[in-house]
């Protein structure tokens, strides 16, 4: 078994298109028969002179063995397109990761990927909160790529009513990117998975991200774009989408407001229209994966269990929109556990940030 894996490992580090290892995989019968292949079958089959020495080479005997001896240290699960946990529906994407290093325990669920701006609008946070809240409680799995703004929006909507969330990073699932999501990361993993396809120690890389974004999309039913400028990587997932086959749904927003350009465009151009979390459900219950839409309860209330720091921002936010320096000034807390609770009360979607800098309460 373990000798399988490392055959697994070592043809994901080959720089081919995993379809043509899969269609090498099936004609010679088996992963370990890749290995034992004569060179001029190999070389019929798409690699190249490099591509046969790397796979047969110490260094990459080295690399594979390095990688799961960190794997196993930090308990890291590999799994290779065949495990039983790698996500279905990813299996039929164009190109599927060969292998996924996973954190906790991707869910066996139907999954919809909510993603958005890093630079999101109260309205955004808010919004995706809400419906990743309510799709959570009927049943689904919310896919995100942990990144700031609506990704992280989305996976605390799951978190707060005891959903299951996957994110999806575009580094290794040792590293917290961004550093302040290491808390939301934690409970990510314990309720659900954090997954990439980029081996443990792999940094943060604008190259990653693209890739990764195939995959959110690739494991979901559908994707729904909250916030989007014109040229976000969010809408680079609604395209992987579209290529795929799966259902793409947008959020209208502001026609003056920049980070509704990309969602509105999306919607001129044929994506479905959102309004609530119905409007998703109802349209992937009469989909090619139908299931039963049920409920668990209501959304909790946005200010139920808040503590005395808290309590007290949302009371000085009640009389007067506040610089982060007023605020700080009129409740006596500390800029730097200020912007913590800030952060969480943005993602609850009871405060928000204005265009003038200000924070606001929302009623």
């Amino acid at each position: 078994m373990e000798r399988e894996l490392e055959y697994w490992l070592k043809l994901s580090r080959i720089s081919l298109r995993t379809t043509i290892k899969i269609d090498l995989i099936t004609a010679l019968d088996g992963i370990g028969n890749v290995f034992e292949a004569e060179k001029e079958i190999l070389l019929k089959s798409g690699f190249t002179d490099s591509h046969y020495e790397f796979l047969h080479s110490d260094e990459l005997s080295r690399e594979t063995n390095s990688i799961m001896e960190l794997c196993l240290k930090k308990n890291i699960d590999i799994l290779p397109i065949p495990h039983d946990e790698y996500p279905e529906m990813l299996k039929f994407i164009p190109d599927p990761p060969l292998v996924l290093y996973a954190r906790g325990r991707i869910p066996k669920a139907n999954m919809v990927a909510v993603v958005g701006s890093r630079k999101a609008s109260g309205y955004g946070i808010e919004t995706a909160f809400k419906i990743a809240s309510e799709l959570a409680l009927s049943g689904i799995a919310i896919v995100s790529g942990m990144a700031r703004g609506i990704d992280t929006a989305a996976h605390s909507g799951a978190l707060d009513v005891g959903g299951k969330t996957v994110a999806v990073l575009g580094c290794g699932v040792d590293i917290v990117y961004p550093p302040e999501n290491h808390g939301i990361m934690e409970r990510i993993i314990k309720s659900g998975a954090v997954i990439s396809e980029f081996s443990p120690g792999s940094p943060p890389s604008p190259l990653n991200f693209p890739s990764r974004n195939r995959i959110i999309s690739g494991m979901s039913l559908g994707t729904l774009v909250v916030e989007a400028g014109i040229k976000s990587g969010s809408l680079i997932t609604a395209n992987y989408a579209l290529e795929q086959g799966r259902d793409v749904f947008a959020i209208p927003g502001n026609i003056n407001n920049y980070n509704s350009m990309g969602t509105n465009r999306l919607i001129k151009d044929g994506a479905k229209i959102v309004l609530d979390s119905e409007d998703i459900l109802d349209e992937l219950s009469f989909g090619a994966y139908p299931f039963e839409k049920k409920r668990k309860g209501k959304v909790k209330s946005r200010t139920r269990g808040l503590g005395e720091k808290e309590r007290k921002i949302i009371g000085a936010l009640k009389i007067e929109d506040l610089y982060d320096e007023e605020l700080s000034e009129k409740t006596n807390i500390h800029l730097t556990d200020l912007y913590e609770i800030l952060l969480d009360l943005e993602l609850k979607g009871v405060v928000k940030k204005s265009i003038t800098g200000k924070y606001m309460y929302i009623s």
